[in-house]
This record gives structure tokens, sequence and C-alpha cells, in this order.
């Protein structure tokens, strides 16, 4: 959690003491953490499982007032648990902003591939890591002990998001809704046109608006020429999607991308760079702000994200992240392993710790969130998304419940699988990962259509 969790520990034995008369003990008090820290990966889950029925059902647009909305009960939530010494409505303010991120991760990168021009798919496509990534470091300076990180000021700094979510609410009645979702899924056709012209302006005569004015007043984007259709394209159901052949090497592509990128290790180099800084001279303080440090270089790397989609192959990205990944991560464990007998490999593990956040944020970080809306036509993607968000939240569940007791089994060895899921990701990547930029959604859904037979470099 974002505030000092030895702090919220603390007042949780209190509070429990308080009002039911028990006394948790150590080991006790550690189980009821555990479940304070993955309710809010359940609600994930949840919410990733619902999103195809709620985005289909209710729009792009009002799934994001959803999203605002549980934020900020979830924000109200934390910001009252406090005084009203309630260990309940910390718990219900986890599992309001879990279910909040699982929508928000299906709903956003979907949305922002539909209304983007071709060109501009990948670099909008990234904009939502980058809000992600934003919010860990709002995170890590509200925790620190000089800002709100106190026993009097921790409920502030988990409810301080609250006020950015104010933002939500302030664009909500400007943004269109997906014109693609007007035309396909309503059989709006005039909607849609007025959708696009709020996005492009009245009179913009571009090629981008034209293409997606003709793709949704025909729902084929791949032949200008068409006749409108009569009916539009029907949204496909989770389980079709799931049973169609053609859509099944795909699919696996989604979620062992979304799932490979929480196995990738990233929350653990968050977790175990503070002792890290530590183990090179630094005082506990210094550490948290080294630690702050990490999180800004996160941050400051992934502005590059929509230059890089723009103008690079997410083959290639993909490729050099997730082999890179590997690379570092194993040297990062042989380092850690022998830190404390050849004293220079301190600062070996601080450098590979650098290098992993530069090389994670080339493509493994931010490709896994937008690829679903690049290898999906229309019908299938919202249920698409849906599975690779639930794979990413299912992982990042079992990353925050296991890595914890494999650390203190394992030590410095339990980053090998993380080494070895990079790899794997590696292989799958580069003999089965079309290249989707600048690419018509139709002429790439052809090629991986055929599942592990795929011959997917042709062409």
């Amino acid at each position: 959690m974002a505030a000092g969790y030895q702090l919220i520990k603390a007042w949780i034995r209190i509070v429990v003491f308080e009002r039911y008369g028990v006394q948790f003990s150590p080991a006790a008090l550690r189980i009821f953490w555990s479940s304070v820290v993955s309710i809010v990966l359940l609600g994930g889950i949840i919410s990733s499982h619902l999103s195809f029925f709620i985005t289909t059902t209710y729009g792009r647009k009002k799934s994001f007032l959803f999203c605002a909305i549980l934020l900020t009960a979830g924000a109200c939530c934390f910001q009252f648990c406090r005084a009203a010494s309630s260990v309940e409505l910390l718990l219900l303010g986890r599992l309001l902003v879990g279910l909040a991120s699982g929508l928000t991760t299906s709903v956003v990168p979907m949305y922002l591939a539909e209304v983007s021009p071709i060109r501009l798919r990948g670099a909008m496509g990234v904009l939502c890591p980058l809000g992600l990534t934003a919010g860990v470091v709002v995170g890590q300076v509200t925790s620190l002990e000089q800002v709100l990180g106190t026993e009097l000021l921790w409920h502030h700094a988990l409810s301080c998001f609250g006020l950015l979510n104010v933002i939500c609410y302030a664009f909500y009645f400007w943004l269109p809704e997906s014109p693609k979702y007007l035309y396909s899924v309503k059989g709006d056709q005039a909607g849609s046109l007025r959708a696009i012209r709020k996005l492009y302006g009245r009179h913009s005569i571009g090629d981008d608006y034209i293409k997606l004015q003709v793709e949704c007043a025909t729902g084929n984007g791949n032949n200008a020429s068409a006749e409108p259709d009569s009916q539009p394209q029907a949204s496909r159901s989770l389980w079709s999607v799931l049973c169609d052949p053609t859509l099944r090497l795909p699919l696996i592509l989604v979620c062992a991308l979304q799932g490979g990128q929480q196995f990738s290790g990233i929350n653990a180099i968050f977790f175990y760079s503070v002792s890290i800084f530590e183990s090179v001279g630094f005082s506990s303080t210094a550490a948290k702000f080294a630690n702050l440090g990490v999180g800004c270089l996160n941050l400051f790397v992934s502005f590059f994200g929509p230059l890089l989609m723009a103008r690079c192959d997410r083959r290639l990205c993909s490729l050099i992240s997730c082999s890179a990944c590997a690379v570092i991560l194993f040297v990062f464990t042989m380092a850690v392993y022998f830190i404390d007998m050849v004293t220079w490999f301190s600062f070996v593990s601080v450098g590979t710790i650098l290098l992993y956040i530069i090389f994670y944020q080339i493509g493994l970080g931010p490709i896994p969130f937008f690829i679903g809306s690049e290898l999906f036509e229309l019908g299938p993607r919202p249920a698409a998304m849906a599975m690779g968000s639930l794979s990413s939240w299912g992982c990042n569940f079992i990353v925050g419940m296991a890595f914890p007791t494999l650390q203190q089994a394992w030590g410095a060895f339990v980053f090998l699988p993380f080494s070895i899921t990079c790899v794997l990701v590696t292989l799958l990547v580069k003999f089965y990962l079309p290249e989707t930029r600048g690419k018509e959604i139709g002429d790439v859904v052809k090629k991986v259509s055929f599942g592990f037979r795929s011959r997917v470099l042709n062409g």
C-alpha cells in the first residue's frame, strides 16, 4: 500500500483489540495483512471478468464513469476509516479501488485504440501505462514521512488520489463515445459520425479522419469502397471467443503478454530495491528516497513511450525488452546472491535495477496494455481485453501472495522464475507475434487465424 504499511498494521492491531477484544499474534496479523493487500487484486480479477459485459452493455464512456465512481467511493473509505476506527472501511476501500483498477485497465486501452488513427494507435495506447506509472510515483511521494506517511496522516496518503479523480468528472461530458462502438454495437451511424466530428473537428478533412469515417459508416476498415452494412457487427460472447480456433493464438498472446508483464518481476524489484540501496551503505531514509528515484526513472522513461510506439515496431521493442530483462534479472540474482562475498556487487545490483527499469519500459511495460486492441477486430475485442486484464490481475495476485514466502525460502534465487518468464515471453513474441504497427486490424487477424501454424512473419 502507498502509505507506510507498518503504521497501518499497528493501527489495525489497536482497532481490532479495542473493538473486538482480539489480540493479534504476529502470525495472525501477518495473515490479516495479506488479506488487506490481496483484496485489491481480487477486486481487479472480478472487474476484469465483468468488464466485457460492462463495456458492451453500457459503452466505453459510461464505463469511465463507473471507474470514477468506484475510485471516489474507495477514496472516501480510506479518508474516514481512521476517524471511524473501522478496519472494515479499509478493506472496502481496497476492494472498490481494485474493482475500479481492473475495469480501467480493460476499458482505457480499448477506448484509446478505437478513437485513434492507425498511425497514432500505439502512441495513444501507452497513455494508460504512463498514467499508472505516474500514479506509482505519486504514491511514493505521499507515503514519505516528510509528506503524509506519519501515524496521524497516513489515511490522507491513501485517499489523496480522490483529488486527482476529480479530473475524470471534469472531462467526462466533453469526451465522445467510441465511434466504432456506436456504429458496430449500437447501430447508431449518425451518432458515430457526430462522435468523429467531435474527435477530429467539424471541418477536418485529413486522410485518417476520412478513413475512420468510412470505417464507422460501413463497418469495414479494409475497403473504402464497400457498401454500408445493413446490420451492425455484434459483439462476441466470452465463450464464443474462447471456443473459436481462429482466435486462439491472439488470445494466448494477449494473456501471455499481460500475465508475463506481472511475472517479469517489476513489483518484486520495487519491493527489493530499498534493501539493495541499504546494502550499498544508504541509511533507511536515504534508501527510501533512492527508491523514489527509481520510481521517477520509471516515469521518465515511460514518457518516451508514445514516441517509441509511434516510430518503432512492436515486435522489435518487445524482443529487445523481454530478452534484455531476462539477462538483467539473471545478473541481478547472481549479484544479490554473492553480495556479501564481493563488496562491489552492491553497486552491480543497483545498476541492474536501473537497467531493468529502462528496458522494461521499452516494451514489456507498455505494449501488453494495448496489443489486444491491435490483434482483435471490434466484435471479439471486449472479451479478449477482459481476458487479458484477468490474466494480468491474476498473475499480479499470485506474485503478491507468493513472493514474500518464496523470498524467505529461496533468497536471491526468487528472481530466477522472473528471468525464465522473460525468456519464454521472448520466444513467444519471436515466433508468433505479428507486427501490428501501421497495419489494418483485418490483415493482422488473418495472420494469426491458423493458431500455432500461423506464419506471422510472411508479408
